[in-house]
């Protein structure tokens, strides 16, 4: 859809300058040329487009909502463990942990981040231990990043076998 939304773009705009030289038969001659073009290059050059669409297809999705979770367990452990006394009010810490489990419920997460993600909460939920509560954030993070590795892993051996 995008492709036919920008082909249909430049196609619009090259009837526009068409118009601006040559009256109406400019804007029929602009149109035909610059669509032309767009045809010719999207023949000679598809991969790239393709290429793009299925990788947002595949596992990228799941691994942006992963660095979200990520993000939001953090902003949640900043919020348990401010660096001065006064530094978070009790609704934004409410506020920052609600939104940190909403995102960790997401049922397309991979099974080691919401495992890790869980078990950060937890920590954070107790809040009595600093360093505990770091370190599940810290496997947290281990996580997101092998589920980004998983995924290029995955990708090079399917490549081989096929």
């Amino acid at each position: 859809m995008m492709t036919i939304a920008a082909l249909v773009c430049v196609v619009g705009s090259g009837a526009c300058l068409g118009f601006l030289v040559a009256d109406w038969a400019g804007a029929v001659v602009g149109a035909g040329a610059t669509g032309l073009g767009a045809g010719f290059g999207m023949l000679v050059r598809p991969r790239p487009a393709v290429t793009s669409v299925q990788a947002a297809r595949g596992d990228g999705y799941a691994e942006g909502i992963a660095d979200v979770v990520l993000l939001s367990i953090a902003t949640y452990e900043a919020a348990v463990f401010p660096l001065t006394s006064d530094g978070v009010s009790d609704e934004e810490q409410e506020a920052r942990r609600t939104v940190a489990y909403r995102l960790s419920a997401y049922g397309g997460l991979p099974r080691s981040v919401r495992v890790s993600a869980a078990a950060a909460l937890e920590a954070l939920d107790d809040g009595a231990d600093a360093e505990r509560a770091r370190a599940a954030v810290k496997e947290l993070s281990l996580a997101v990043y092998e589920c980004r590795n998983g995924r290029s892993l995955t990708g090079d051996a399917s490549d081989s076998s096929g």
